[in-house]
């Protein structure tokens, strides 16, 4: 039988991160994106919560429960606040998650206690490179081999590269297979360029480039190919998942405003056009919400989910878009004024066709 309903600890989890997110993450929403970087005082807050150390390995330090069904979860309630800096909070998973999975003794032992201190300390993955026709499956950044190092080459773009990033995940070729290498930094011949984007201005990303960076051949991930491919399709369902959150929060935000806006002594929710959109709005974002679900169900059971979270991220990409338009469409002429959300809502929506995995569940 099929039960929607969160158990008692999501259930839990999902009424703390949501509080979280009203408190904290959506007041400064608007100073992060204007700033260019999410508060440093809600990363650490949202660290002590645990967010992302309650899914890294027990031995560690961390909770050693990681659940994609519970990740998707908090990934919307916090992208309900704001998705950069929900990418943001989440950013520590995206170097902690692969190590803490397929790093050998010595990576966990140097990249987890970092991560699981007592301050926060953000991660960062490259996967996407700035190219017509990028296929994530088959990137142009080579690994070779060369003695007991790798030497690799390339350049990627859309990296998360939040202050006090200590290293990064390269996804890499490797004689036609994906891998996966834990890269420093400042490891000699890496270089990053800032990048201007339209939206999620909140959260910091680069254009990273490699040219002859050689990393130890123990800094390569215990991942074959199939196992890359489940980290590609865990971070596009992240990304779904706090996409969703904010197209959620696109419709209540605009939904309330109907209510209370009044034209010719009735609220503007009264009137059909607006009443159907709203409609649309809201039937859209449920069912996105349980493609998002199947999909992180699938990963948990251990069964190929990459046909699933394709669906999910494809779908929240054309309704996410849908919904904030429609938001903005709401609110008239406030909505294109940087006083109201929907015109972040609509600028942070709007790249969903380019990213991949910015964060990972």
């Amino acid at each position: 039988m099929i039960d929607f309903e969160p158990s008692d600890e999501q259930a839990l989890i999902i009424e703390t991160v949501r509080q979280f997110a009203e408190n904290e993450i959506r007041p400064q929403c608007r100073e992060a994106d204007e700033s260019g970087a999410p508060a440093a005082a809600v990363l650490d807050a949202a660290h002590e919560l645990g967010l992302v150390a309650n899914s890294l390995p027990e031995a560690h330090g961390g909770g050693g429960e990681r659940s994609a069904l519970t990740g998707v979860l908090i990934a919307e309630e916090l992208g309900w606040g704001d998705m950069a800096t929900a990418i943001a909070i989440l950013s520590p998973g995206l170097s902690g998650l692969p190590v803490g999975e397929f790093g050998n003794e010595a990576l966990q032992n140097q990249v987890l206690p970092g991560l699981l201190g007592e301050r926060f300390v953000p991660g960062s993955l490259a996967i996407v490179e700035p190219r017509f026709g990028f296929d994530v499956y088959h990137p142009q950044t080579i690994a070779k081999a060369d003695g007991d190092e790798f030497v690799l080459d390339g350049v990627k773009c859309q990296v998360p590269w939040i202050s006090g990033t200590a290293q990064v995940i390269v996804i890499a070729s490797e004689s036609n297979t994906l891998s996966a290498f834990v890269v420093p930094t400042d490891a000699a011949g890496l270089t990053t360029a800032p990048e201007l984007n339209l939206g999620l201005n909140g959260l910091p990303t680069v254009e990273l480039t490699l040219s002859g960076v050689r990393v130890p051949a123990a800094s390569r991930l215990l991942a074959d190919d199939a196992a890359v491919r489940g980290m590609i399709d865990r971070g596009r369902l992240a990304v779904a998942a706090a996409a969703l959150g904010t197209a959620r929060a696109a419709f209540e935000t605009s939904r309330d405003y109907a209510k209370q806006r009044e034209t010719f002594g009735q609220p503007i929710a009264t009137r059909q056009a607006i009443a159907f959109m709203l409609a649309d709005m809201a039937i859209e974002i449920d069912g996105a919400r349980l493609l998002i679900w199947e999909a992180a169900s699938a990963i948990d059971r251990g069964v190929p989910a990459s046909r699933l979270t394709r669906l999910a991220h494809d779908q929240i990409r054309r309704i996410g878009q849908q919904v904030a338009d429609g938001a903005v469409q709401v609110f008239g002429g406030h909505g294109y004024i940087r006083d109201y959300l929907p015109e972040l809502h609509l600028r942070n929506l709007a790249g969903l066709g380019s990213f991949e995995t910015l964060a990972l569940v």
